[in-house]
């Protein structure tokens, strides 16, 4: 059968817009805040039939074009042996963190089937429940964002750590970051042969870099990791949040879809690269808290700023928390209504 989003993401006609929400399954959702009241964050990412409940809720409060399986960027980071908490108000927190070359020693590549048999088990189940009437997509961090994390031991405003360690240590950052990028392709083949149509590379930490740092030490991972899946024959998105200067970068990873974050236009996006390019975005995440005309207003912009080369509809960046459930279907509902015209 069949998807609307995988044949966008492929650059094939498609009669509207698919759309799918980044975060769509999530804490503004009662049903979610109902599951958690009972699971931790970790719970539910280890717990395949957790995990498959929540990625369904968007199923019937939304009605996305795809299911984005819920889990976290950080997954690998835990099978490596780095201590991973989640802290309420902190957000995730590495109780060893990587600070040096000798630390790499310390991070085990894994079996994703094995140490992370969770994520592709509740792949499988989502793809049970849809019974196909929905692609299910998997996503990972890439090497970049992931050494931010790994070697901050969570998160930062400006992740200065890593950065210093690239331009003091270039040798051992490239040790680390092929760690990453071979653990990466691991965790994204997983989902991929349990069902997953496409998967999603979030680099949200590289838009801070240079364009000149981001070609040198971040992009040649990004590559390695697109390279090894295309045996797959799945659509690959590279999504970052940050992409002003980096995006002619970004579109030489060799992902079929560029996802870009708010920050830039997306019709000085299609003028500078074409029609051609797969673009996916980029709507202002708080755009979905202002009132449903505004919302209207914002789809409208985004597909007429895209003009008509293949696009997916999404935010910017993911869904926030206190937006109104009703809002965010009403964006769905009119990404459909305003694209099928």
């Amino acid at each position: 059968m069949g998807h609307l989003l995988i044949d966008a993401a492929r650059g094939l006609p498609v009669p509207r817009t698919p759309v799918w929400i980044m975060r769509q399954a999530g804490r503004y959702q009662a049903e979610y805040q109902a599951i958690r009241a009972k699971h931790s964050f970790l719970e539910v990412c280890h717990t395949p039939e957790l995990a498959c409940k929540v990625t369904l809720i968007p199923r019937d409060l939304l009605n996305p074009d795809g299911l984005i399986i819920f889990s976290d960027i950080l997954v690998p980071l835990e099978a490596m042996g780095l201590d991973l908490d989640f802290i309420a108000g902190k957000g995730p927190v590495i109780a060893n963190p990587v600070r040096n070359a000798q630390d790499i020693k310390r991070l085990r590549l894994y079996d994703a089937d094995v140490a992370t048999k969770f994520l592709p088990d509740a792949i499988r189940a989502v793809r049970t429940a849809v019974n196909d009437e929905y692609p299910v997509l998997g996503f990972a961090g890439a090497p970049y964002t992931l050494a931010c994390y790994a070697i901050e031991g969570g998160t930062a405003r400006h992740y200065h750590r890593p950065k210093a360690w690239m331009l003091n240590d270039p040798t051992s950052f490239d040790r680390l970051m092929s760690k990453f990028a071979d653990a990466v392709v691991d965790l994204l083949s997983a989902q991929i042969e349990a069902g997953a149509s496409l998967v999603q590379l979030f680099d949200t930490w590289a838009g801070n870099l240079m364009p000149h740092h981001f070609e040198q030490y971040a992009l040649p991972y990004v590559q390695r990791i697109i390279e090894q899946l295309k045996r797959y024959n799945v659509p690959i998105v590279y999504f970052m949040n940050g992409v002003s200067g980096k995006l002619h970068h970004m579109v030489s990873s060799g992902a079929d879809v560029i996802g870009i974050d708010w920050r830039v236009d997306l019709a000085d996006v299609r003028r500078t690269f074409g029609q051609r390019i797969v673009l996916q975005g980029n709507l202002d995440p708080s755009v979905l808290l202002a009132d449903t005309k505004a919302i209207t207003s914002g789809v409208a912009d985004i597909l007429k700023a895209n003009g008509t080369g293949p696009h997916i509809f999404n935010l910017g960046h993911g869904i926030t928390p206190t937006v109104p459930v009703a809002n965010a279907r009403h964006l769905v509902d009119e990404v459909k209504r305003l694209s099928a015209v």
